[in-house]
């Protein structure tokens, strides 16, 4: 099943020695705080530069540039949600944001991949919602057959609190 090629690690994902990073990004693409702060600065001006002819990207969808300084060779970039209680549409924004991450990935022929948990920073997604979201997207988009070149997918977490939540999640579809 699709779980054997997900590993959720605590860590940098600056420092994944993967194919692609996802790049929790906001709307402009231009840099910001948390991950995506963290993934501009390790990439360099180059990555900014790029970011810049990308005209944003729209909540949910995502779009990708070189790695340029970064282990990965290229960054995915996609702009997840904003809690609003819930009822704003969010979980669909954050699923779009998961499999259209992993979409761009396939398109790259990448076969590794590292996720952040996307949208729980400042945009305020509660974990244990995220985490189910996250996870069954991956679920969706394996089902779907698209990502068969796909071999591994870590799920990079900040903390010890963000990868309980997932391991919990992950624990929960193994059965």
């Amino acid at each position: 099943m699709f779980w054997d090629k997900i590993e959720i690690i605590i860590g940098d994902i600056t420092e994944q020695k993967v194919d692609v990073i996802v790049n929790a990004a906001n709307t402009s693409l231009l840099g910001g705080g948390g991950v995506d702060g963290a993934i501009h600065r390790a990439a360099g001006p180059q990555l900014l530069e790029e970011c810049r002819g990308l005209s944003g990207c729209k909540t949910g969808e995502a779009k990708t540039t070189k790695g340029y300084n970064l282990y990965a060779k290229y960054v995915v970039h996609t702009a997840g949600p904003v809690w609003q209680g819930g009822c704003s549409g969010e979980s669909g924004l954050l699923r779009n944001s998961y499999v259209n991450s992993l979409k761009e990935a396939a398109k790259v022929g990448a076969k590794s991949i590292a996720f952040p948990s996307i949208s729980t920073g400042v945009y305020g997604y509660p974990l244990k919602k995220a985490s189910k979201v996250a996870l069954g997207a991956i679920g969706e988009f394996f089902d779907l057959g698209v990502g068969n070149n796909i071999e591994k997918i870590y799920i990079v977490c900040f903390d010890d609190n963000t990868y309980k939540h997932y391991m919990e999640g992950l624990l929960q579809l193994k059965g």
